[in-house]
């Protein structure tokens, strides 16, 4: 459980400095395409412009840090219940609004700071009421249904915020966390890991679901940091990549609370949801979004 609690921190860690970089060279490629006028019909950023995004110095090392962050929540996924490890991975939000404050100048409202210490309050009734984790075996048919819907909801959610466009940033966060979501589920019934048989993991559904699941979400996280208040698209991406690992760990998964302390897990486990949902509420997009140009900025662009 320690080991386990530690994993899910540092990865916490990686993905919360890992996002606000990536936010840093998001936005400062948006506000060149923007510039440019290279935006889609209904003013959300252009393929170009994302794909500019993701090789900016700021994006490629937060990627490396998320990269990171994914080896690490993978093994604490393993380690631990999928709501615990989940909630606590989720706890990047934090890291993030507190660096986003230095590097981004996002000014936090004093509900956003009431919001953020509810998450930890949750986190605290987790960690102390998680139980045992169950062993994650599930029939074959379950994988298949898991990489359909990865391919859905990261095909359908690709659509969906090139069409919503300057609008996108919370549903591509949701959808986002779902992805990753998806991650967190498909490890923990991945055949082939304990012992290690190539043969079971290369066919198993599953191994392409984790990788529908990364990828996609990395793209569509791309996107809602592009065009939304940083705070409010993590936030979104908690709620996406909390409810349902952790409701399917408990109803299929058989993870499970100590014994007397299922309250407590009931109750941090709603707080650590209302805590995020309340954090993307209060959350105003220009407080992140609509960052002042630099001189240097201004005459790049031009």
């Amino acid at each position: 459980m320690i080991i386990g609690l530690v994993t899910a921190v540092s990865a916490s860690a990686c993905y919360g400095v890992g996002s606000v970089l990536q936010a840093m060279g998001s936005r400062r490629s948006a506000r060149q395409e923007a510039a440019a006028g290279a935006t889609t019909q209904h003013g959300g950023p252009s393929l170009s412009s994302t794909a500019k995004a993701a090789v900016t110095w700021e994006f490629l090392l937060g990627t490396v840090l998320d990269f990171l962050g994914f080896g690490l929540g993978a093994l604490a996924a393993r380690l631990l219940p999928l709501f615990l490890s989940q909630t606590v991975i989720s706890a990047n939000l934090v890291i993030t609004a507190v660096l986003g404050i230095r590097l981004l100048g996002v000014k936090l409202s004093g509900r956003e700071w009431a919001s953020i210490a509810v998450v930890c309050g949750a986190l605290v009734l987790l960690a102390g009421a998680a139980g045992p984790e169950g062993d994650g075996r599930t029939p074959i048919s379950t994988h298949w249904w898991l990489l359909a819907a990865s391919v859905l909801l990261i095909g359908g959610g690709t659509v969906a915020v090139r069409w919503l466009g300057a609008n996108a940033a919370i549903p591509a966060g949701l959808l986002s966390g779902l992805g990753f979501g998806v991650v967190g589920i498909g490890v923990r019934v991945l055949n082939g890991v304990d012992p290690i048989d190539l043969g079971a993991l290369l066919t198993d559904p599953a191994l392409y679901a984790i990788l529908v699941g990364g990828v996609g979400g990395m793209y569509l996280h791309t996107v809602a940091l592009q065009i939304g208040s940083i705070n409010g698209a993590t936030a979104a991406l908690v709620v996406g990549e909390t409810v349902v690992p952790g409701a399917i760990g408990v109803l299929w998964l058989g993870d499970a609370s100590r014994p007397g302390y299922a309250w407590a897990a009931v109750l941090g486990f709603l707080l650590a949801v209302v805590g995020a949902v309340a954090v993307a509420w209060f959350g105003a997009p220009e407080d992140a979004v609509v960052e002042e140009q630099r001189p240097e900025e201004l005459s790049a662009s031009s």
